[in-house]
């Protein structure tokens, strides 16, 4: 449990009222809400019926995909990283045998 106590906001996603505590600033807060915000405008748009509840599942799938494609490439990154890291060593070991 974290010691500070949060603060609790209200906010609007798609037009329906939301009420959230969160230790999280201002600033962030504004930035989720207007990101869930436009994933779901951009949901609505494309759903045949209008349906809310089929805009969110379809705004959960895109939020999830981008999230599982940026998780894959900060992997792929990541293990870069660790290769030069390890070649790096290597050569240091190496330069101290000389």
């Amino acid at each position: 449990m974290s010691s500070k106590e949060g603060h609790t906001y209200d906010f609007h996603i798609a037009g329906l009222p939301y009420k959230l505590k969160t230790n999280h600033d201002d600033a962030t807060v504004q930035e989720l809400v207007t990101f869930i915000n436009k994933k779901m405008e951009e949901s609505l748009a494309q759903t045949k019926n209008g349906s809310y509840q089929n805009a969110a599942v379809l705004a959960a799938l895109n939020i999830a995909e981008e999230l599982i494609l940026l998780k894959r490439k900060a992997h792929r990154e990541l293990e870069k990283v660790e290769e030069k890291i390890l070649k790096l060593a290597i050569d240091i070991e190496n330069s101290k045998k000389v």
